[in-house]
């Protein structure tokens, strides 16, 4: 417990000068994310006027969700997807989102329960759902 304690004090510390810019104004870092094998470490992301700490899913359990978020929605391949991307921004109503859970659960192999289906509202929130139930499954 010391040692993640005294890890967690040596990103915070070797971070900070990359958050925030001379004067104090933000860098305009859009996402930071720390990994270890077999280990998943919160990731910080941006967005004008909010900064938001997630748990990290694996990239490639974000890029498959999506992958199945573009192809539910039709989104044209120009059209950005990414782990902060609200279904709602991207056009989704609750009829697709639920296709949408439709699909991660027939891609994963997963049941997600209606409780847990409406936390979902961004591609990091469905990414961390699946492999929290993949982990419960194994």
């Amino acid at each position: 417990m010391a040692s993640l304690a005294q890890a967690s004090a040596a990103l915070s510390t070797s971070f900070k000068p990359a958050l925030q810019a001379p004067g104090g104004r933000s860098s305009g870092f859009k996402s930071v994310s720390f990994s270890v094998t077999g280990k998943r470490f919160p990731s910080l992301s941006s967005q004008p006027g909010r900064l938001q700490i997630s748990c990290a899913a694996k990239p490639e359990t974000i890029t498959k969700v999506c992958s199945i978020v573009k192809k539910q929605l039709a989104l044209a391949e120009d059209v950005d997807v990414s782990a902060g991307s609200k279904f709602s921004e991207l056009g989704a109503d609750s009829l697709d989102t639920v296709e949408i859970v439709m699909g991660l659960e027939e891609a994963f192999g997963i049941t997600v329960e209606e409780e847990n289906a409406q936390t979902i509202a961004t591609v990091q929130d469905a990414a961390d759902l699946i492999e929290d139930l993949v982990a419960k499954s194994a």
